[in-house]
């Protein structure tokens, strides 16, 4: 169990937290969410006692190991499957001992534990881990040199994997993954045997892999059971409960303000004035629950084209003389929201480039249309921003001719308000950066908008608005992201890219994910041909109608109990200090009933298509 109890703590006379506690069980898989800046990762830093509390005390079982990506994997000539296995410490101190032991007594115990840890199938185990993480069964045996930064923070989190703490502190570990690799740790981390908590703006992830979120918010920690679309709606219900007393009282402190103003000046009415003037200063301001307000994007409007925008006949592309893709034979239309699927290295990217001309063709034919603009944002666009000007000049360099206030309103377009306009680039947010980027790759109203992983520095209510943003959007969009939560809200068509052809995927993203799941799965034997089913009989027909309409039932049934405890949950005074028990009591009722109406759903969907297939 992991106990923080009462913590205080300030960085730069800013204080982050300031009485905060919070209960996490053994075991739990945990999310902390929060707005950007209010210290999410110096919490992390705290529980590995990098930093001294102010006061409070944050407390773990004796022995528990704490573990955590390092920022990056050092470029060295070890194989990436000796840097994972080397993570291990005690197996690999044990293995190095069971070479030099002597003592029959010490050889003994060296060996029972080696078998307590399984330390056998190490290598297995570390070449699944890196398997899954997108590395070639011939790149396991590499060095680390070889590999760029962001695929070493890769083989630095197979290592952590490896070791398996007792409590895993990963801090945004989908930054550096590709849709697969995120989709694999999400199912690996959700039978992680031990405590997990995830800093992250991955809805995906926090809905999938977590079972309770950890929201730091005004300086406290507040435990929420459920995953972070429970957590959403919990809040959802908080912020209108908040809202609508703060008008009440609002309406009160008008009416009361009314009569002072009216007959202050009325030596008859004085007395009952200053009466009112005190009940006014006794008025609590109900104030909304702490969130982050939308910073919508303004994506600038481009005029119609006639379609296609794009088409591919026979296209191939690659680098030098090596072909990455070939034989593409695709049309774009500018109403198209096309996401592309695919491991990492297929060449996603590769083609993201050929539709930017950031690369050539090297055979077939591109026709686009005449008048065509495209806008590229990619990650790696973010660090080639110059760090020494500030976002009014990267956008002055572009619109010269435009007066310094269009500059800034076409910052605020994208939530770059008037102190972040005049601040070294260096000096911005990883989100800021991200934004100002997307400002410019969109500044010419692009027909077309290529997006590689646009998501990594943003917080989740940025993201929530890209969704938004793109959904307005008049332009063609093609995106590259590990975030599936955007994919799912954007994108209408799947590419998948892959063994050098790129091909619609004609099912959805869900059934793009068990695919990749069971990729690494033993293939079930073919079963022999089933003999016809026979045609249902009456008396089977009404049992299957008795099963649905039960199902309907306890659908309805559970629908009513959410609708009940959302109520409950929006009482204001549930959240009162002094009521921290009961709201624990009734967020996991909540959280119960969800599941149970997750449950029946699914029931009752069985249910029917088993009496539709009867009933053929």
């Amino acid at each position: 169990m992991l106990r923080i109890h009462d913590i205080t703590y300030a960085v730069a006379g800013r204080t982050l937290f300031e009485g905060a506690s919070a209960t996490i069980p053994e075991g739990h898989k945990v999310g902390v969410v929060g707005r950007n800046g209010t210290g999410k990762t110096t919490l992390f830093k705290l529980i590995r006692g990098e930093l001294v509390l102010e006061s409070g005390s944050i407390g773990l079982p004796s022995r528990a190991r704490i573990g955590g990506v390092r920022q990056e994997v050092p470029s060295s000539d070890v194989s990436l499957l000796d840097t994972v296995l080397a993570a291990d410490t005690e197996r690999a101190g044990l293995m190095a001992e069971a070479e030099t032991a002597t003592d029959a007594g010490r050889i003994a115990e060296i060996q029972t534990r080696l078998a307590d840890i399984d330390a056998w199938s190490g290598e297995a185990r570390a070449t699944q881990l890196l398997r899954g993480l997108g590395f070639t069964q011939a790149e396991i045996a590499m060095p680390c040199s070889a590999f760029s930064g962001g695929w070493r923070m890769r083989v630095a989190l197979a290592g952590v994997l490896f070791s398996q703490p007792d409590v895993l502190l990963l801090d945004e570990p989908t930054n550096y993954l590709d849709l697969e690799g995120a989709l694999w740790l999400e199912n690996y981390l959700s039978r992680y045997p031990h405590t997990v908590i995830i800093i992250s703006h991955d809805r995906g992830l926090l809905n999938r892999a977590v079972n309770s979120i950890l929201h730091l918010e005004a300086k406290k920690l507040t435990l929420f059971t459920g995953n972070y679309d429970t957590f959403a709606r919990t809040k959802a219900a908080q912020r209108a409960a908040a809202e609508s007393e703060s008008k009440k009282v609002e309406a009160r402190r008008a009416h009361l303000q009314k009569f002072v103003d009216r007959f202050r000046a009325q030596a008859t009415k004085a007395k009952q004035a200053q009466s009112r003037i005190k009940m006014i200063e006794r008025l609590e301001t109900i104030q909304s629950p702490q969130e982050a307000a939308l910073r919508a994007f303004s994506f600038p409007e481009p005029e119609e084209l006639s379609p296609p925008i794009v088409n591919l006949e026979s296209a191939s592309v690659g680098y030098g003389e090596r072909v990455v893709l070939g034989k593409m034979t695709l049309r774009i239309d500018q109403d198209d929201r096309i996401a592309l699927l695919g491991r990492n290295g297929e060449g996603k990217s590769t083609l993201s480039k050929l539709l930017a001309d950031k690369l050539a063709p090297m055979g077939g034919r591109i026709t686009k249309a005449a008048k065509l603009r495209v806008g590229y944002f990619a990650q790696h666009q973010v660090d080639e921003l110059y760090v020494d000007e500030t976002p009014i000049d990267h956008v002055r360099r572009l619109r010269p001719d435009e007066t310094p206030a269009r500059h800034r309103a076409r910052l605020a377009g994208f939530g770059l308000g008037a102190d972040q306009a005049e601040t070294l680039v260096g000096s911005l947010s990883g989100g800021q950066k991200a934004r100002l980027s997307l400002l410019l790759a969109t500044i010419d109203a692009p027909h077309m908008l290529i997006l590689d992983e646009p998501t990594n520095h943003l917080d989740m209510e940025s993201r929530e608005a890209l969704v938004d943003a793109l959904t307005a959007y008049s332009g063609a969009v093609i995106l590259v992201s590990h975030d599936m939560h955007l994919l799912s809200l954007v994108a209408d068509r799947l590419w998948l890219v892959k063994d050098g052809r790129v091909a619609p995927f004609e099912d959805d993203l869900e059934a793009y994910r068990r695919m990749l799941l069971q990729t690494d799965e033993p293939k079930k034997k073919a079963e022999k041909p089933k003999a016809p089913v026979k045609r249902a009989s009456r008396e089977d027909l009404l049992a299957l109608k008795s099963e649905v309409r039960k199902g309907e039932a306890r659908v309805e049934k559970l629908t009513e109990m959410r609708e009940k405890l959302a109520k409950k949950l929006a009482d204001p005074t549930l959240y009162e200090d002094s009521r921290v028990g009961e709201l624990e009591t009734w967020n996991r009722k909540y959280a119960e009933v969800m599941e149970g109406l997750d449950r029946a759903e699914t029931l009752w969907m069985a249910a029917l298509e088993r009496l539709e297939r009867a009933e053929a």
